[in-house]
């Protein structure tokens, strides 16, 4: 069993973590204290605001003090917001995983932070930034577990749900605190006002249903992802783990894996 730190609990941190904890691995997400992650009902992002939340049968539940953050949980998923450098040292973990998934921000080398460092998706740089690394572009490399070089660049257009790709999200027009009452799975027309910023709403760009919607209170930036809308109407598609996180979940657990032999 290893003890595994992840950054960042969005769908794929938490893919992740939920996936090594069924594995038999102890398993720490750290976060910071509102994170803008939209696709909460596939994420364990949601025990931040609340103090715990379930996903697909697995439990996640804060925790504040780094001190009570080298128990073995019970069986859950502990996530925390404490300063990174004090859950680092309470944790002392085996594997440190960066799933913050900063698309376009170059990642600080975080090799020698823990025995094995894997970072996910572009501007990785296995062998440098991290020890490994796994590419998550959808397509055939998928999950591939980088042992030395760079993860692919970031490109491609988002997947396409009934002739619906990009146009399926809104992007904060200005910084600002992302307010709304609506919730995950709610059913919504276009033109209809689901959240705002300031004095200006965001409306549903289609109908369907919301996939991804940013807590309640949460700061976002100007051109941050705060809303996305299935066009499919099915629950199932907007909560859960979904395919492509589930394999770059696949994919770390064979890079612990094959180092571990």
């Amino acid at each position: 069993m290893a003890r595994v730190l992840i950054r960042g609990s969005g769908d794929v941190g938490s893919a992740v973590a939920h996936l090594l904890l069924r594995s038999g691995h102890a398993v720490v997400i750290h976060d910071v204290a509102q994170p803008a992650a939209p696709r909460r009902g596939m994420a364990f992002a949601d025990a931040i605001f609340d103090g715990a939340c379930e996903l697909d049968g697995i439990r996640a539940r804060r925790v504040d003090a780094p001190a009570l953050l080298r128990d073995d949980g019970g069986g859950d998923v502990l996530l925390t917001t404490a300063g990174f450098e004090d859950v680092l040292a309470a944790v002392q973990p085996d594997v440190l995983v960066d799933a913050r998934m900063r698309k376009r921000a170059q990642p600080e080398p975080q090799r020698g932070l823990a025995p094995l460092t894997i970072g996910l998706g572009p501007n990785f740089v296995a062998g440098e930034t991290t020890d490994l690394a796994i590419e998550t572009q959808w397509g055939e490399h998928l999950g591939a577990v980088v042992e030395r070089g760079p993860t692919r660049p970031l490109g491609g257009e988002p997947r396409d749900f009934e002739g619906h790709a990009r146009d399926r999200f809104v992007y904060a027009p200005r910084a600002g605190v992302m307010r709304t009452q609506a919730r995950i799975a709610q059913r919504v027309a276009a033109g209809e006002a689901v959240a705002a910023i300031g004095d200006e709403p965001l409306l549903a760009p289609l109908d369907g249903i919301l996939r991804g919607l940013v807590h309640d209170g949460v700061a976002v930036d100007a051109g941050a992802k705060v809303l996305e809308v299935d066009p499919r109407g099915d629950v199932s598609k907007v909560t859960g783990i979904g395919a492509r996180p589930r394999r770059i979940a696949e994919g770390v657990l064979a890079a612990i894996a094959g180092c571990a032999r």
